[in-house]
């Protein structure tokens, strides 16, 4: 009969809320404050999506999440992005992505680092 009552307790209770934040959080993910090396923006936004992904945040989370570790001109940077939204159009993961790496990392930089990945990546093979 206890066991019953226990079950029946179990049933009723509200669903546990995962804390993402925390989950987040606890992973370490780095501050970006501004860096003038491309590739240290862009290390930056992969270790963050990393993080975000092993919390399995939701789009919403993501930006806020990510916002979260900005400071100094980089947050400068957000605020002035942010602005132009409204609580209506939220901003998606997808453009938060995009607009931090074509303002951080030169779409250039990025085809050259592929470029090189590709040649590295055909020697250490063949």
């Amino acid at each position: 009969m206890a066991q019953n009552m226990q079950n029946h307790r179990n049933e009723n209770a509200p669903p546990q809320v995962r804390d993402k934040r925390g989950e987040f959080l606890k992973g370490h993910p780095p501050i970006f404050k501004h860096s003038t090396d491309p590739l240290q923006a862009d290390d930056w936004l992969r270790a963050i999506e990393r993080q975000l992904e092993i919390a399995q945040c939701d789009d919403r989370e993501k930006v806020l999440y990510a916002s979260g570790q900005l400071q100094g001109a980089t947050l400068d940077w957000w605020d002035s992005f942010h602005f132009c939204y409204n609580e209506a159009n939220p901003i998606t993961w997808q453009e938060f992505h995009g607009a931090f790496r074509s303002h951080y990392v030169p779409t250039g930089l990025m085809k050259l680092k592929k470029d090189f990945l590709a040649q590295v990546g055909e020697h250490v093979c063949c």
